[in-house]
């Protein structure tokens, strides 16, 4: 067995390979009509997105090449995602996936209609799967998908697939967009402003430039004759421009008059994610072309906040202003806080200076005025983000319930076999008591609480680990991570059989069908020694198997790994097809007259946890010197053939039913007991 897990690790060695992005052609088969897709952006496989007149609406990408975070097969799931340029999702379909709860358990509709959720979701949204905990639905910034009953850990691996490739490329293509809410005025501040109050305490920033100024930016280019004006009266204003951030409702209604106030507040009440933006220019420049079009982008006007472009838009708003403001062409322009805009930090309004040199088909210079401007951060709010619990933690206060019922049931059975093993053995009920302790085995941890485990998790860890991929994905089910836990401490302790004798639901079963099959008088088939030995070999080739197609074919491992039939029996509770039933059934009724034959011959979990059992470190079945010679009755006694000729325990195949304990201890059915009972006897009698 020691050359079979070597030959298995030189194999798993020899396989990692690094997922590609899919071909073009592929990807298009995706996207949805009006939109197509557009030229290729990294080598990761990002695209743009263009809309029905060719116009850049967002990109699109795939999940596995940006955020390979490994599924329960050991593949990534793998998801196109379509994100438009303000960070929200258009769409997120699924492309390929080797979860086996979908694959052929549940099917795949419901994955593909978990997808269906994120439509208009934004990626600064705080986005969580699961239902609130506790009262943390009121008021809460959480955003929370449905999770699909009994298969909440693959969708949760599925949602930190698609949002750590969309934040990957929302941090390289969307340099401008804001990743957490932003600042937005506070609407309960108050405070009794004047125009006086603005211009006093900075809130009205002035940028006052003279035409020399202008002129001695455009010196030494075409365009430096090309204002006569500015020549004549070098001292005049070419520039007077007054920035007032019309946001907070105190400063706007300083500056409006009351109708334009009362206007601006419906036009925000609408656009609650637009700051609105006082400009007042009273010189030469004059803001605007006279090819400007109401409701676009300024074509003279730009601006930028921490060295990214901040979108501005004109609010195509009447504008009348307070007595006593300057007098000038005024304007208010709107940006979008969604796409970054900090209003409580400073930004930069820039302004360009044009020039026209020539009569016919004149040519167009400009140079960049620079205005500074910063709204006192008394005046907004930023809000707390509120961070998503890890998903480990979302799980696990999901399922909190579940894992106290599944700690308490775990730690009694620990405990009794620890400490009171062999008073519990040799109770006079100890068969109703097993039976109990399996009844609520296959009913609360694998029906209910899907507590079964699988070699697919085994395989999907050690494929993650040889790939030096993320373990993340063993969180995601806190439930049977807790088994696993147990049943990996049980190696030391008791080798294999603390999982295969008391915590498998499968195996559970196969043991209640044993019982009927002795109530119904069924004859029992019982392999003679040489087959026995033969037939459990089976299952260590079953797992080498299954590992070489998980890296050799995994796209084939969800198919492999049926020759479990727990998902059949436990996972769907035998909704499936007929011909999975039709297995899984075929063992539970070879299980009434042969003891655990899938267990004992052909489970490839088994094999891994016999494996496993060779960290074993003590002989826990206690022996005589008696056992095996001339004591036959254990070796008799045990359904699982675990037991040599010589009294010699092998622990790679005892599953802990501890009829050899109960027996050793009997001084009614122990033979050596007896024999020594019988002997002190006699020699009573003979003094």
């Amino acid at each position: 067995m020691r050359a079979l897990l070597t030959i298995l690790l030189m194999v798993l060695g020899s396989l990692s390979a690094k997922a590609e992005p899919l071909p073009r052609e592929k990807i298009e088969t995706y996207i949805r009509a009006p939109f197509s897709l557009g030229e290729e952006l990294n080598e990761d496989g990002v695209y743009s997105l263009l809309n029905s007149g060719g116009i850049e609406a967002g990109y699109v990408f795939e999940s596995e090449p940006l955020a390979p975070m490994p599924g329960f097969s050991g593949a990534p799931i793998n998801l196109l995602v379509v994100l438009d340029l303000e960070g929200r999702f258009m769409d997120v379909q699924l492309i390929e996936h080797n979860e086996p709860i979908f694959v052929s358990g549940l099917g795949e509709a419901p994955f593909h209609k978990f997808f269906e959720q994120y439509g208009g979701l934004s990626i600064s949204d705080s986005i969580v799967v699961g239902t609130p905990y506790g009262d943390a639905a009121t008021g809460s910034q959480l955003v929370y998908l449905d999770g699909v009953t009994k298969a909440t850990a693959s969708v949760r691996i599925a949602h930190e697939s698609v949002m750590g490739a969309a934040l990957a490329v929302a941090r390289e293509k969307m340099q401008g967009l804001a990743t957490v809410p932003p600042a937005y005025p506070n609407t309960e501040y108050e405070e009794a402003l004047t125009w006086q109050n603005l211009v006093d305490q900075g809130i009205a920033t002035n940028k006052v430039i003279a035409n020399a100024e202008v002129d001695a930016l455009f010196e030494g280019t075409l365009w430096e004759d090309d204002d006569p004006e500015a020549k004549d009266y070098p001292d005049g204003l070419y520039l007077n421009l007054w920035i007032v951030d019309l946001g907070p409702k105190s400063i706007a209604r300083s500056a409006l008059s009351e109708d334009s106030y009362e206007e601006l507040q419906s036009f925000m009440e609408i656009s609650d994610n637009d700051e609105p933006i006082l400009l007042i220019e009273t010189a030469r420049h004059g803001l605007v072309s006279e090819g400007f079009v109401r409701n676009t982008a300024p074509d003279w006007i730009s601006a930028e906040q921490d060295g990214l472009p901040v979108a501005l838009r004109d609010a195509d708003l009447f504008v009348e202003l307070n007595d006593g403001l300057p007098d000038g062409t005024a304007m208010i322009l709107r940006t979008d806080r969604r796409l970054g805009f900090d209003p409580s930090r400073q930004w930069v309004l820039k302004v360009l200076a044009v020039r026209e040199h020539g009569m016919f088909q004149p040519e167009t210079g400009s140079v960049t005025l620079e205005v500074p401007h910063i709204t006192p951060e008394r005046f907004f709010v930023h809000p707390v983000q509120i961070k998503p619990a890890p998903p480990w933690l979302e799980a696990l206060r999901n399922r909190r319930t579940d894992m106290i019922i599944l700690g308490v049931f775990l730690g009694g059975i620990v405990t009794a076999l620890s400490f009171r093993m062999k008073s519990f053995a040799a109770h006079r009920w100890f068969t109703p008591l097993r039976l109990g302790i399996l009844a609520i085995l296959v009913g609360f941890v694998g029906w209910w609480g899907q507590g079964q485990l699988s070699i697919v998790t085994v395989l999907g860890t050690v494929r993650a680990a040889i790939d030096r991929g993320s373990f993340a994905f063993l969180l995601y089910d806190p439930f049977s991570l807790l088994i696993w836990a147990v049943s990996i401490v049980g190696f030391v302790a008791w080798g294999r059989g603390l999982y295969c004798g008391w915590l498998c639901p499968f195996g559970g079963l196969q043991e209640f069908t044993h019982h009927v099959g002795k109530a119904l008088g069924l004859p029992q088939i019982e392999p003679s020694h040489k087959w026995d030995r033969r037939l459990k070999c089976l299952k260590y080739i079953m797992l080498a198997g299954l590992v070489v197609v998980a890296f050799v074919a995994p796209d084939q491992i969800d198919k492999a790994a049926e020759i479990e039939p727990f998902k059949t029996a436990i996972t769907t509770f035998f909704i499936r097809e007929w011909f999975y039933v039709a297995y899984a059934v075929f063992w539970l009724l070879l299980g009434m007259v042969l003891f655990k034959g899938f267990c004992r011959y052909l489970c490839p979990l088994g094999a891994f946890m016999a494996i496993g059992g060779l960290f074993r470190g003590r002989d826990w079945i206690e022996r005589r010197a008696e056992c095996g010679s001339p004591c036959q009755l254990c070796k008799v006694k045990c359904k699982y053939g675990a037991i040599k000729k010589t009294g010699q325990i092998q622990y790679d195949e005892c599953f802990q039913c501890l009829d050899c304990v109960a027996i050793h201890d009997d001084e009614q059915r122990c033979v050596p007991l007896i024999v020594a009972a019988r002997r002190q006897t006699r020699e009573v009698a003979a003094q």
